[in-house]
Order: C-alpha cells, then sequence, then structure tokens
C-alpha cells in the first residue's frame, strides 16, 4: 500500500465485453483514494473533496446563508454544503435526476431552460450568498467545440450569479485548461474584487478541469 492510499497491485479482472477503456476507468476508481474516502465518509461522489479543498483556502461558507449548486448531481458538492453550513438553504438544479438530499430544494430541469433561473430564484426566497457550478457540458469528442461548450455553461453560469448574488457573495465554476476566456474573466472582475484559478488536489493530475473563483460581489450595475 502506497502513502497515497493506492495499491499498485490492485487490478480490475478483464470481464468478456469490457472494453479497455472501460477497465483503465475501474481500475483507477479502485485505487483512488478519495473513492474510498468518499464512500467511508457518506458523499456521494469524490468530487466532495474538491469543495471541500476549495472551501478550506478560500473560505467560502464562511457565513453563507443562501447557496445555489448549478449541476448537482449526484449531490456531493450539496453534501458539503450542508455539513459546513448547516442552517444555509440550499438549492440545486441538473437535468439528471438527483436522490433527495435532507435541507437542500433540489430542480430537475435544464439549467439553459428559460423557465430556470426563475424557478432557482423562487426557491431561494432572496439573494444567494454563494453561486457554485460543477457543470460541464457532454463532450463530442472535439476539444475546441467541447470548450465552447463547457463555457457557454460557465458564462451563463456567471451571469445567473451577477444576477442573483447579494453584495459581498461569491461564484465558483468548474472551467477547463487555460482558464477562463478573456471576455468572461473581464466581465467577473468588473462585478468581483478578486478573480482567481485553482485546481484543487482532488481533481485528478491528467484532467483538464480547473476553477475560477470570484469573491467580494460589487453588485449588478
Amino acid at each position: 500500500m502506497s502513502r497515497s492510499g493506492r495499491n499498485p497491485d490492485k487490478r480490475v479482472r478483464t470481464a468478456r465485453g469490457r472494453t479497455a477503456s472501460s477497465n483503465r476507468w475501474l481500475e483507477r476508481q479502485l485505487n483512488d483514494p478519495y473513492v474510498k474516502q468518499a464512500k467511508a465518509e457518506g458523499y456521494r461522489s469524490r468530487a466532495a473533496y474538491k469543495l471541500t479543498e476549495l472551501d478550506d483556502k478560500y473560505r467560502l461558507l464562511k457565513g453563507a446563508q443562501r447557496v445555489v449548486d448549478l449541476g448537482i448531481a449526484p449531490g456531493g458538492w450539496s453534501q458539503v454544503v450542508r455539513k459546513r453550513a448547516p442552517h444555509a438553504a440550499v438549492v440545486g438544479i441538473d437535468l439528471l435526476e438527483t436522490e433527495p438530499i435532507e435541507g437542500v430544494t433540489i430542480l430537475q430541469m435544464d439549467f439553459m431552460a428559460d423557465e430556470a433561473p426563475p424557478a432557482l430564484e423562487s426557491a431561494l426566497g432572496g439573494p444567494a450568498d454563494l453561486v457554485l457550478s460543477d457543470m460541464a457540458a457532454n463532450t463530442v469528442g472535439h476539444k475546441q467545440t467541447d470548450h465552447l461548450r463547457t463555457m457557454g455553461l460557465v458564462e451563463t453560469a456567471a451571469w445567473f450569479a451577477i444576477e442573483n448574488l447579494s453584495p459581498g457573495g461569491a461564484f465558483v465554476a468548474k472551467v477547463l485548461a487555460g482558464g477562463t476566456d478573456t471576455d468572461l474573466l473581464a466581465l467577473l472582475k468588473k462585478h468581483f474584487k478578486t478573480v482567481k484559478h485553482a485546481k484543487p488536489p482532488a481533481s485528478r493530475k491528467g484532467s483538464s478541469e480547473w476553477y475560477v473563483i470570484a469573491q467580494g460581489f460589487k453588485g449588478a450595475e
């Protein structure tokens, strides 16, 4: 057993009909210490530790009273919010079905639909202190197209945050390698006091994901 908790000798038996890539993914899951820790601590996904690590560094949940979780499924981030800010109202949205989480209002709908933002606003009952987005567009295998689709989601999430955050609030969103596009970065810098990029340790080294952290919302103009 290595110091990371990974067992280098643990291998997946090849099953009939299983692709090589499926075997690699399964082997990686079985040997991932974050996956093991998530199971032990009751989190629905290893992604919970990405938010935990970001919160440890940026104090995102300190004093938060209303939190929005965009792309909530399977629910790991909202579980962290409930643990670290137990009195906060939490509203999440995802096109995928998400098992209920105590204290969290979950909307199963497309965030990009016209009716989604007002539905979130109504469920939240007031301005948010934190808007989280772990959304990523379904990939098609074309790097530029995938990047554009994901950044379209991030931009829509950013505008939602700008229109719904309370002064001093924060916005966190997953972006791809290369960080935030120039126009979006300018938008965030206009409305937030600080804008940074981070790759939490829980993000796999081979992953292209980063996170943009915008704090100190100045207010919509």
